[in-house]
């Protein structure tokens, strides 16, 4: 049954929806109008590929979630269903919150979320109880299970928070349902914790996955437990991060923990740990196995710090990233756009052994939705260039530019001058090596978007962009001698 609350959402889509397609960008999910932030969901069913997010359609900041909904077979062309859920029971009533997804046995859609409800104290303190629920359905229209909330409080470890609880990630392992949730324990940071049941209405609790004791962060949300290439891998979304060298910036961050999942202690054996991506606009990630074996990963291409910034004339605010595929090479995760992006590339103009010492443009190396790969070595063997510039979505006063020092070994991505109104950060520095004496950086634009793969893949950095779209020349600047090859694509989305 359709609530008096999902249906005014709805009908508020069918209504505005029309009016904002010419704004948004041609490949990169939003909600079409309104606000979005994390995306909920991201799971196969009957042969499509579904993703929710976190969804406020009657304004661009952040209100009561919602749950918003796209699917696709590409992960490039998305078609737009009618929100999902709404805050409209007592257990959620502040706000549907993110989770996750599964098809079942039977072949019903269930969708695992947070339910919020703040409750004033008899002190005046207001809390947020945070409780995990789950809803069934046909890929379109849910019913929340009558039982609701299936994880409370009762089911939490001595310690834990029902403030911070919140973001469950499900799975099935043959007849049994795992959970990951995000927590704040006793020592007052972030805590993953692990919970199973039978039936996925039943659950108790197993186990803390892994925890940060105040090392990454505060909070861990979002998190996302999976297997790939032989490794476990953990992705969490921490709050309150303090930096830690060139891997790690200040603020809402993003981890990725690879190692050894224990099965007789539930506990994950950690290897190694790095950043997801490295840029200023990302957080959240969500990843899917795909029907061929991939595990593909889309993010909220966004911060918190700066999602207060937006453009005044546009109707809606947020967008996920690109979906990506993800491997492990080295002991490092990699990820790469997905292939079937090479399926919307058209023209391709290309260009080899240009040489660089100082400023150049190359007729045709132009557009702000295009796929481009410039591949940099040095011009002069016995003289290495001090460094190499990219410029995009450059006007006359406009640019963002992506500068690489081989010296140090550092890439800087700096947007500045990208039309943002307000004074926030805009500059992001992180390390990347040459191989074999040369870089190569992949460059993926969207209109409003900018985001960068490096060295096929071995780091990732992701921006919003709010250059009018009418910026859109490239150049290239070197301090020394620099050859470069430039392979470049418009992408075209019918």
């Amino acid at each position: 049954m359709i609530s008096k609350m999902l249906q005014k959402a709805r009908d508020f889509e069918k209504k505005y929806l029309p009016y904002t397609v010419s704004e948004l960008p041609k490949f990169h999910v939003t909600g079409g109008i309104g606000w979005i932030n994390d995306p909920n969901g991201f799971a196969p069913y009957k042969g499509e590929y579904h993703l929710f997010f976190q969804y406020y359609p009657y304004d661009t900041k952040w209100g009561p979630m919602h749950w918003g909904h796209v699917k696709t077979r590409d992960f490039i062309r998305w078609e737009r269903l009618p929100a999902a859920l709404a805050p409209d029971m007592d257990y959620d009533r502040d706000g549907v919150f993110s989770g996750s997804a599964l098809e079942l046995p039977d072949g019903r859609h269930l969708l695992m979320y947070t339910g919020v409800r703040n409750i004033r104290r008899r002190n005046g303190k207001l809390e947020s109880v945070q409780t995990q629920c789950i809803a069934y359905g046909d890929g379109v229209d849910y019913e929340k299970f009558e039982g609701n909330p299936v994880i409370d409080a009762s089911l939490l470890p001595e310690g834990g928070s029902m403030e911070d609880f919140r973001d469950p990630k499900i799975w099935r392992e043959g007849d049994t349902y795992y959970a990951v949730i995000g927590d704040r324990c006793e020592d007052d940071s972030g805590t993953i914790l692990l919970y199973r049941s039978k039936d996925a209405q039943h659950w108790e609790y197993v186990s803390v996955l892994s925890a940060c004791h105040n090392q990454y962060g505060r909070m861990w949300e979002c998190p996302d437990f999976f297997r790939l290439d032989r490794k476990d891998v953990l992705f969490v979304s921490p709050q309150d991060m303090a930096a830690i060298g060139l891997e790690f910036h200040p603020g809402n961050a993003n981890v990725c923990l690879i190692g050894t999942y224990d099965r007789k202690t539930y506990h994950l054996n950690r290897d190694s740990v790095q950043a997801i991506d490295y840029g200023l606009d990302f957080y959240a990630p969500q990843t899917l196995l795909t029907d061929d074996g991939r595990r593909v990963m889309i993010a909220w291409m966004q911060n918190w710090e700066t999602s207060s910034c937006k453009m005044r004339e546009l109707r809606f605010m947020g967008q996920m990233t690109l979906p990506r595929e993800l491997s492990i090479r080295n002991g490092r995760l990699y990820q790469n756009p997905v292939r079937e992006l090479e399926n919307y590339r058209r023209i391709l103009i290309d260009y080899h052994n240009v040489l660089i010492n100082g400023e150049a443009t190359l007729r045709g190396i132009y557009g702000r939705s295009i796929d481009m790969t410039v591949t940099i070595r040095p011009g002069n063997e016995n003289n290495m260039y001090k460094w190499f510039r990219l410029y995009l979505a450059r006007d006359g006063e406009n640019f963002t530019f992506i500068r690489y020092r081989p010296e140090v070994g550092t890439i800087k991505v700096d947007r500045t001058h990208s039309g943002f109104p307000h004074d926030i950060v805009n500059v992001r520095e992180f390390p990347a090596y040459m191989k074999d004496g040369v870089i190569k950086l992949r460059v993926i634009m969207d209109r409003y978007s900018l985001e960068l793969f490096v060295n096929d893949g071995e780091q990732a950095a992701s921006f919003v962009l709010y250059t009018p779209i009418e910026a859109g020349a490239v150049s290239f600047s070197s301090d020394g001698s620099v050859l470069i090859d430039v392979e470049k694509y418009d992408l075209v989305i019918d």
